[in-house]
């Protein structure tokens, strides 16, 4: 089992329920597919806090990912599924015939030894878990996962630990593609996707069970609005949740932006007439 329990010897382990997935290697990054990663704090360049709730954790490397995959049918065998502290899914590192490493996402399923290959053709007995093909040769009803939005581009759609995008149909060189939200949106044929889910599924399903587990990820207090004082957010004040100074009224960002249900995406994005069916069943704002 992935999930770890503990005895309740101490107040945190009571709640704590942590994601132990068995096969991890121990082995330290490959060397030349990490780089330094600088922390911010949540400052930009003038030191400002743009970004709450972050600063401290511990020390990161970034672990440098192939989203392209654009070595082209020669075979590569997985040499471990590793960690990866920048991203909820594992990785997987694999050594191809002609001497090349690579980090990719490991999808549910790839085990170590397991032979995987990228190739702009493929047979029946081809789509299997890990291997990578354009959309217009995939079969539909296949589950997926790194889908490209634009060819060459690199992955960019279902990276999430657990996450699958689903292939509806393919009509006149546009894939339709259903989306983790229920979203249906259109995608050029001839981006690339890789067979299988994402791993590591049970990620969503841990409890860090104290706050210094959440400090160690760099995470730092998040504070509600209705808990602060009227000069500090729109929603703080009142007693408790009152009808009057705080906590009935519409909730809102500490700047006042509509929090529960407004929409923020502009009408104008270019990618709004590839989208045909939104996450609530509903097609797009001006269609019909």
């Amino acid at each position: 089992m992935a999930l770890k329990q503990f005895r309740p010897l101490t107040p945190s382990q009571r709640f704590t329920n942590l994601n132990r997935p068995e096969g991890l290697a121990k082995k330290r990054p490959e060397r030349g597919l990490t780089q330094a990663k600088n922390k911010t704090g949540g400052r930009n360049c003038y030191g400002r806090l743009t970004s709450r709730h972050r600063g401290g954790g511990h020390k990161q490397l970034y672990r440098i990912i192939d989203f392209r995959r654009d070595i082209l049918d020669v075979p590569a065998k997985v040499q471990a599924i590793e960690y990866d502290p920048n991203r909820t899914a594992h990785i997987a590192l694999l050594a191809y015939a002609n001497g090349e490493k690579r980090y990719i996402l490991a999808p549910n399923g790839l085990k170590v030894g397991d032979s995987i290959v990228t190739s702009n053709k493929a047979t029946t007995n081809d789509y299997l878990t890990g291997n990578n093909f354009p959309l217009e040769i995939i079969p539909p009803a296949t589950k997926l996962h790194a889908v490209e939005l634009l060819p060459g581009r690199g992955a960019q759609m279902g990276r999430t630990a657990g996450t699958s995008v689903e292939l509806v149909a393919i009509e006149n060189g546009q894939a339709q593609l259903k989306m983790p939200s229920g979203e249906i949106r259109l995608v050029n044929a001839k981006c690339r996707a890789t067979i299988g889910e994402v791993g590591n599924g049970d990620h969503n399903n841990q409890s860090l069970g104290k706050a210094g587990r959440s400090r160690w990820l760099g995470k730092r207090p998040h504070v509600r609005g209705m808990a602060m004082n009227p000069v500090d957010h729109p929603n703080g004040g009142g007693q408790g949740k009152s009808k009057g100074g705080g906590g009935r009224q519409q909730l809102v960002s500490p700047w006042g932006q509509l929090a529960k249900g407004f929409p923020t995406r502009r009408r104008s994005k270019v990618s709004s007439s590839l989208i045909l069916t939104r996450h609530n069943g509903r097609p797009p704002r001006g269609k019909k």
